[in-house]
């Protein structure tokens, strides 16, 4: 069976960038999506379109196919009292190379790292962690097969993971979903 629109498909990867491995997903504990739904880069998904179980690739994303160049203008300073708790700076929770989840002022969720923390402000990186970097996938389609209704009930269109389409409360980071999943049925 292909990879293609509405299959779900199971793949075993090993992601490298600049060589150093950033994740590896096992056979064994493949990483499964629905194709065609908006869980992987798009530029992803057309390198494994049409492959069969069994099929093995190997190829490179550029930054601008991935996630993008680093854009400056999504690094800037927050004033430091923003992260208080009661009145006071929260330095257990508040600390460089950490990624916080935030909220735009039209009350969208996203994630910042903070990269530094000043006398009165801390800077704070909102690009995609991955943002910048030209990434390299090994790996090999574990299995693909036809999509069924638990499949559908389970899933949500940002691929976040959450279930019945109800990512309220949803805290996997990245998710964009702001707790309205698309129904893909």
């Amino acid at each position: 069976m292909k990879v293609e629109q509405n299959r779900v498909v199971s793949l075993s990867y090993r992601l490298e960038t600049d060589g150093d491995v950033i994740e590896v997903v096992t056979k064994e504990k493949p990483a499964q999506f629905i194709y065609g739904v908006g869980y992987l880069l798009p530029k992803f998904e057309e390198q494994i379109e049409n492959m069969n179980t069994g099929d093995k690739f190997d190829f490179v994303l550029q930054a601008i196919e991935a996630y993008g160049e680093i854009d400056e203008q999504a690094i800037f300073d927050l004033p430091k009292n923003a992260f208080e708790i009661d009145g006071e700076f929260d330095d257990q929770y508040i600390e460089v190379g950490k990624s916080i989840p935030m909220q735009d002022q039209e009350g969208n969720r996203l994630y910042g790292t903070v990269v530094e923390i000043g006398d009165t402000t801390v800077t704070m990186n909102f690009n995609h962690p991955l943002a910048g970097n030209v990434l390299h996938f090994e790996g090999e389609v574990v299995d693909v097969r036809e999509v069924t209704p638990e499949d559908l009930s389970e899933s949500c269109s940002c691929g976040c993971g959450c279930h019945d389409n109800d990512c309220s409360g949803c805290e996997e980071e990245g998710c964009d979903c702001e707790g309205n999943c698309e129904d893909i049925n």
